[in-house]
Formats: structure tokens, sequence, C-alpha cells
């Protein structure tokens, strides 16, 4: 499969995976959390799907399009063993959903970081919530979840609180 192919698939798996959680959580209050900005093409769908929800988006730097970056106090900037502690200071555990979209292409680089933010973002998923990640975390107290028809097992994960 070439890396376009590849990046396609990724793509429509990751639309149909926030798609999926959007609908799962329609009815749970809290804000949403996205965990890697990126050039904030999942934030602006968010935004489209969840527009009565505050969005909080988190990246080291930011690099988002002009139209995807978050408005003054919900974009948190640095590295993430910082902001994202700082965010349960702020909201506890009240998300509803938390998007995670890590993936760097250095397999020990996502596994480390996603090992070491797993914990973090189970404090913060509100019970019922919703957690989507490119990377497998390591939780004890979140339950996988089926991903949504179409979407191979290993392509995102999809894990609920109880």
């Amino acid at each position: 499969m070439s890396r376009l192919d590849s990046f396609i698939r990724r793509m429509q798996a990751q639309r149909a995976c926030l798609d999926h959680a959007a609908e799962l959580i329609r009815d749970l209050p809290g804000p949403v959390l996205e965990l890697g900005l990126g050039n904030g093409r999942t934030y602006d769908h968010l935004c489209q799907r969840l527009p009565e929800r505050t969005i909080f988006a988190f990246d080291r730097q930011l690099a988002a399009h002009p139209a995807s970056i978050p408005p003054p106090g919900h974009l948190l900037l640095g590295e993430i063993g910082d902001t994202l502690p700082a965010m349960y200071a702020r909201i506890g555990a009240t998300a509803a959903l938390v998007h995670i979209d890590i993936g760097s292409g250095d397999a020990a680089a996502n596994a480390r970081l996603a090992a070491f933010i797993s914990p973090q973002v189970e404090r913060l998923v509100a019970p019922g919530g919703v957690v989507l990640s490119d990377q497998a975390l390591i939780v004890s107290r979140l339950q996988p979840a089926d991903l949504p028809a179409g979407v191979s097992p290993g392509r995102y994960h999809l894990y609920r609180a109880p």
C-alpha cells in the first residue's frame, strides 16, 4: 500500500471514529480535549460536529491553519507533561471526549508518550466519557470499546469510562 493510500485510510478511519464518538457523548455534558492540534483539521471537525461544546486543544507549538486556531484560553501550548496536569486542575474529571492524535512515526517514542499520558487522560475523562486515540493506551479504568464499522482494529483505539 502506498503512503498516500495509507494516509487516506487513516483519515477516513479518524473521521468515522470522531463522528462515532460525537454520537456516543451526545447526551453527556462536559468539554472536549484535543491532544495534538497539529494543523487543526480534527479540531475544526470537532467544532463542526459539536458546536455547543467547549473544546480545549493542546500542542507543543502552534502550527494550525489560521481558521482552525482555538479561541484565547482554549489553546494550551507547551509540553504535554506540563499542560495536561494543569488541565485537571482546571476541569477535573469532566471531559466528555478526549481525542488523542500524537503519533510521530517513531514507534518507540509513540509508545513512551502514550504510556506517559494514559494515566493523565484517565483522570480527566468523565464517567461515561470517551477516549479516542491513534495510539494504544495503557489504562486501568477505561474499557476498550468497539470501533465504528469499516475501521480496522489497531488503526484507532476507542475507550469508555465506566
